[in-house]
């Protein structure tokens, strides 16, 4: 038997007893029409599901009893660690090998090495299998995006955001930044920050909620020291300072300084750390640990109701971001397996979830940020259609399929490696 399906064995055995996933731009024609036929995934919530309580005491079941082959599903853990990614481990070294190319690229924020390939298998709400290390904290990059949206939405639900078709103008005023570099100061002078307004101008005072949370905004501008046209720039570097604005809701760019736009107003339109919010609305009543962090970065600071408050990043990208163990992942996960529910709570308006699941128009296998969909099958091939995922550089994904009452976490695979991990973890599926 080759190591790695005897570590997968012995994974299953205990419980009984990387590069950006991100789409390239998308053009709006004819997607538009495309899309408008799409409609969200719909599934009951079970009658009477497991939950786990807080804490690590986390109820397991044998593979068989979940209805999976063990051997098949060893044999899939096997494929998920065989296929670690083999970008280093030290994670600052690993953004300085890609994203810290870019113009602007250097990192404002906090990284920390990472650890070994890792990942669980959920199926109805019960731990079936385990590997690596998952209470480890590790980043999880771009998974941090579908916390920053489950913050709006909690804003929706609450009605400090009125629609999420507003634009976001009229709930953000002019903003502090307590960065003194961009201040212009002289040396005698102490610096007290400067001046954001980050909606205005007739493009940006055009963007509403729905476009920060479908990356179409194509904000123009700059924030915590980062150009929206500096992140993945185009080749052309004639094109940076020049391109024509496209109009909001028309176009599809992946885009970490415009998602970071979105902390800010969110910030700005609750009065207090995001990270504040999402524990006490989210965190805490869905039993997650006590070791996980926010950040953002060491230019995010700013000035709210006579306080300095950081604005969190939604994202790894130049550093910071969530740092959260696989379990507490797994937790996040199964909270959107059901449909924003949790002990009978309604944590998250089915509302919410259903906009989340809708694809955008123009790149339909988005739906808000950071919920991959796999409309026609384009996102996951071997994937069930109501399957969707949340994605992080790493490779960190949640991969969510509601037709098998199925919760799925891999940390640090190969992005090509995903479909075929998912396709293994299906075909282990006896009932």
């Amino acid at each position: 038997m080759p190591n790695t399906l005897a570590r997968a064995f012995r994974c299953a055995a205990i419980l009984v007893a990387g590069a950006s996933f991100a789409p390239s731009a998308a053009t709006a024609q004819g997607a538009a029409t495309q899309a408008s036929s799409y409609r969200p995934a719909e599934w009951p919530v079970p009658a009477n599901s497991y939950f786990p309580d807080a804490g690590p005491a986390w109820a397991t079941r044998a593979p068989r009893a979940a209805g999976f082959d063990s051997v098949k599903l060893a044999t899939a853990i096997a494929f998920a660690i065989e296929n670690e990614s083999r970008t280093p481990r030290d994670l600052e070294l690993a953004h300085y090998q890609s994203f810290g190319r870019e113009p602007f690229g250097d990192a404002i924020g906090v990284f920390a090495p990472r650890g070994d390939a890792t990942g669980m298998i959920v199926r109805n709400g019960y731990i079936v299998a385990e590997w690596g290390d998952p209470h480890r904290v590790d980043m999880t990059f771009s998974v941090t995006k579908s916390f920053l949206s489950t913050t709006v939405g909690l804003a929706v639900d609450r009605g400090l955001i009125r629609d999420v078709n507003d634009r976001v103008a009229p709930y953000v005023g002019p903003i502090v930044s307590r960065h003194p570099a961009v201040t212009g100061l002289g040396a005698d002078r102490p610096a007290r920050g400067t001046l954001l307004e980050p909606f205005t101008g007739a493009h940006n005072a055009t963007i509403t909620w729905d476009h920060l949370l479908r990356q179409v905004s194509d904000w123009d501008g700059v924030l915590w020291g980062k150009p929206e046209w500096a992140d993945r720039p185009d080749r052309d570097a004639g094109t940076w300072l020049t391109r024509e604005r496209k109009a909001p809701g028309s176009a599809y760019e992946y885009n970490d300084t415009r998602v970071n736009v979105l902390a800010l107003a969110a910030t700005n339109v609750w009065r207090r750390p995001l990270p504040e919010v999402l524990r006490e609305h989210i965190m805490d009543p869905i039993g997650a640990s006590s070791t996980w962090r926010w950040m953002g970065y060491h230019t995010s600071t700013i000035l709210l109701d006579g306080r300095d408050v950081e604005v969190v990043s939604g994202g790894g990208h130049w550093g910071g971001g969530m740092f959260i163990s696989a379990r507490d992942q797994a937790r996040y996960g199964l909270l959107t397996l059901r449909r924003g529910q949790w002990k009978g709570q309604q944590l998250l308006s089915d509302a919410w979830v259903q906009r989340a699941l809708t694809p955008t128009p123009v790149q339909p296998t988005y739906g808000y940020m950071n919920w991959f969909l796999n409309t026609d099958g384009k996102y996951l091939a071997s994937a069930t259609p109501k399957t969707f995922a949340h994605v992080g550089n790493g490779t960190n994904i949640i991969i969510v399929v509601p037709e098998h009452d199925l919760v799925i976490v891999a940390r640090w695979i190969a992005n090509g490696a995903i479909d075929g991990f998912v396709q293994r973890v299906l075909a282990a599926l006896a009932t």
